[in-house]
């Protein structure tokens, strides 16, 4: 019932909406392919953890504000130099360790059993046609989470020759995997 409603909206999407991508521009491609994960796995019930974002966001916040105290006080705070590169050091290392290649982290859908949400990520490597699509637990460490699955295929078979992504398609592929993710037997320890 869920995938018939979920394949029925995304349908209704395709029709209201086409989504379009330059079909010579590699970030073009990935964008919108991202984007549609992200609504997918949404319409699945997961909701979207937004605090590494948050962090991601008052970290740039002070890196600017210390930027430009450091630009205009020079003589005042010759030390800032100091405190940019170790908030840009700190803003580096979470968007290396955390996030990886993440284009969505959730919290656990809404009575449901596991206590831990969804990091999806993608890999779309620059002069190749495959995307590769993961799913795994937020906290891999814990009882609840599954083992991570992904697929890896080519963009060209998502597309149409004007660019037009064929969602129905798509979809299809992401709903198989997150299938494969809910189904797949829990690790061992």
């Amino acid at each position: 019932m869920q995938e018939k409603k979920s394949s029925s909206t995304s349908t209704e999407m395709a029709n209201k909406n086409p989504k379009k991508a330059n079909l010579l521009d590699h970030h073009s491609i990935k964008h919108i392919l991202d984007e549609s994960v992200s609504e997918i796995v949404t319409s699945r019930g997961y909701v979207e953890d937004v605090r590494m974002s948050n962090v991601r966001l008052l970290l740039g916040t002070i890196i600017i504000a210390i930027a430009l105290v450091a630009q205009f006080y020079k003589k005042k705070f010759p030390e800032n130099r100091d405190f940019l590169i170790v908030f840009n050091g700190i803003l580096q290392l979470i968007i290396h360790t955390k996030e990886k290649n993440a284009i969505l982290f959730t919290y656990p859908p809404e009575g449901s059993f596991t206590s831990t949400g969804l990091v999806v990520s993608s890999k779309l490597p620059r002069f190749s046609d495959l995307y590769t699509l993961t799913v795994a637990s937020a906290d891999p460490k814990s009882i609840s989470a599954g083992q991570p699955v992904e697929f890896t295929k080519s963009v060209t078979q998502w597309f149409a020759k004007d660019g037009v992504l064929v969602e129905g398609l798509f979809w299809k592929d992401v709903f198989a995997l997150l299938d494969e993710y809910a189904i797949e037997p829990k690790k061992k320890k």
